[in-house]
């Protein structure tokens, strides 16, 4: 069961991983339009995860409340929105580069990059590690199949994401095998977070819903906050949307037909 769930947790960290290595591949700049259809998918994948392998199964784990089933998943998803949004106060983020706070920090820019991806990675790390957990534990709501379908999507938004943080590196001069590496380390926090997850569940399985539900809500803001402002900034194109809209299907596809 462990090398089960050492192989789930690790499939994240391996998209990340490889999209890094996409600085070996590719121009030191990605286009405008395939940075923003980049964004979309992510933001499709991670909507599309958080709902079908997040919310649900909390919802079903609460349906003994009857008409109150709600709340568990409410209150989950609310405090993990709240959550990311302490995080995204006390870590400096890259767009704040020209605001006043950015300015006092003193941190350079590829640093702020690399704390704004770590950032990012670590609802996904959630994610992963209370599915697994819920499936380690004997919860049958969440099968094998279908935390290995969350891992995967996850991967899927990862790799993208992970170009998108080694290419801007680049172009800041740094040499390629330190941008991958930088890359590769920014999701390492993934696989770390799963398994401390995993640990800390085991200790509150009755308020799996909420645990759920926290996971999504953490996701959701990476989501509201970061890729759809990003997929939608420069001269209108619909390649943002369209990109968000397959994310969003190969995701559920991915859950239901494994799940």
């Amino acid at each position: 069961m462990w090398i089960n769930v050492a192989e789930g947790i690790l499939i994240p960290f391996l998209g990340t991983s490889l999209g890094a290595a996409c600085v070996f591949f590719l121009k030191d700049k990605i286009n405008d339009k395939l940075n923003r259809a980049l964004k979309g998918f992510a933001a499709g994948i991670m909507v599309s995860a958080s709902f079908f392998s997040l919310i649900m199964p909390a919802l079903n784990l609460s349906s003994s409340m009857g008409n109150l089933a709600f709340i568990p998943s409410a209150a989950g998803f609310l405090v993990g929105m709240l959550f990311l949004l302490v995080l995204d106060i006390a870590v400096p983020h890259i767009h704040s580069d020209n605001s006043e706070e950015g300015r006092k920090t003193g941190l350079k820019k590829t640093t702020k990059l690399m704390l704004a991806v770590t950032l990012h990675n670590l609802p996904e790390g959630m994610a992963a590690g209370i599915v697994f957990a819920g499936w380690l534990y004997g919860n049958e709501e969440i099968s094998l199949a279908g935390a290995f379908a969350l891992s995967l999507g996850i991967a899927l938004q990862n790799f993208p994401e992970g170009a998108i943080v080694s290419m801007p590196l680049r172009t800041e001069g740094i040499p390629k095998g330190k941008t991958f590496l930088y890359g590769v380390l920014s999701g390492i926090v993934e696989p770390v977070g799963a398994l401390l997850t995993i640990f800390a569940a085991g200790l509150f399985l009755p308020v799996m819903p909420y645990l759920l539900a926290f996971a999504a809500g953490a996701m959701f803001y990476v989501v509201v906050e970061e890729l759809i402002p990003e997929m939608g900034q420069g001269d209108h194109i619909n390649v943002g949307t369209v990109s968000f809209a397959v994310g969003f299907v190969l995701m559920m596809c991915l859950d239901v037909g494994l799940g």
